[in-house]
């Protein structure tokens, strides 16, 4: 399979090499990146073919790998409107709908929108996958082997789930270093320092999430395995409890949801 990225950010330097470390040819993937100083760093990192425009080479992928920034998408592809006959296109710009990608490369159909996490630059990331419905099975799983080299992944065939999928996973790992800057300013204001401090809440959310992962058990009964009557666990938690810890992240969650949604419809104007 030939892979071409358009865009060489961050994403696809992890997207490269989760596909490298799985056994793909760097022969097999190329770039298209305006930027020389991104192109010189892709291929002295993985060995890829880096190009500042579009070529016969990129006409003829098997995948075309759509990573440049929302606000640049329309413009990214308007040299390639009306060119396309054969690749599988993989967006992995958030916010932007199939339909209107498939607008804006002129009707193209064989679209399929993915929503990837940071995790995925240390291949642990857990990305949601939308396809139009014109993309078979095999090119999915074409798609698919993309985000497979750098974590999880999850379909879904209501597009409109997207906005959950980026609320949660898109959006969740902030949500996770919020709450272990907080443990962390709490170990500092216990006395511990901040060697200390940063090594405990890191260390802690970590096990636990490695523990919620390798466990058949729920977080809720394993959070309850912890919390003994009566005792410190049991403590903490009344009072996140009272401060409304659960509920501000639920509806945090919401409010991403909504911006998400949001900015999906802006991105559908625009077309």
């Amino acid at each position: 399979m030939n892979i071409h990225f358009i865009g060489g950010g961050n994403m696809t330097f992890a997207l490269i090499g989760g596909l490298l470390g799985k056994g793909f040819a760097s022969a097999d993937i190329g770039v298209v990146e305006p930027l020389p100083q991104q192109r010189q760093a892709l291929t002295q990192r993985f060995g890829v073919d880096c190009r500042a425009e579009a070529n016969a080479a990129t006409w003829a992928a098997d995948l075309l790998v759509l990573a440049v920034k929302p606000q640049q998408m329309r413009a990214a592809l308007q040299t390639f409107a009306g060119r396309l006959r054969r690749p599988v296109v993989l967006s992995i710009a958030a916010g932007l709908r199939l339909e209107t990608l498939s607008a804006w490369l002129s009707g193209y159909r064989r679209v399929v929108r993915a929503m990837p996490n940071t995790p995925a630059l240390i291949g642990a990331g857990m990305s949601g996958l939308a396809a139009l419905p014109e993309v078979t099975k095999d090119e999915r799983r074409m798609a698919e082997t993309v985000l497979l080299a750098t974590g999880e992944t999850l379909w879904v065939e209501d597009e409109d789930l997207m906005d959950a999928i980026t609320a949660i996973s898109g959006s969740g790992p902030a949500y996770f270093f919020l709450f272990i800057e907080a443990l962390e300013a709490a170990a500092l204001s216990l006395g511990l320092s901040p060697k200390a401090a940063r090594k405990l809440a890191i260390h802690t959310a970590f096990g636990a999430a490695s523990l919620a992962k390798s466990s058949p058990e729920s977080p809720a009964d394993l959070r309850a395995r912890v919390t003994s009557r009566g005792g410190t666990t049991a403590a903490a938690l009344a009072v996140m409890e009272e401060r409304g810890v659960a509920t501000g992240v639920i509806a945090g969650a919401r409010a991403a949801f909504e911006r998400s949604a949001e900015l999906a419809r802006q991105s559908a104007a625009q077309g």
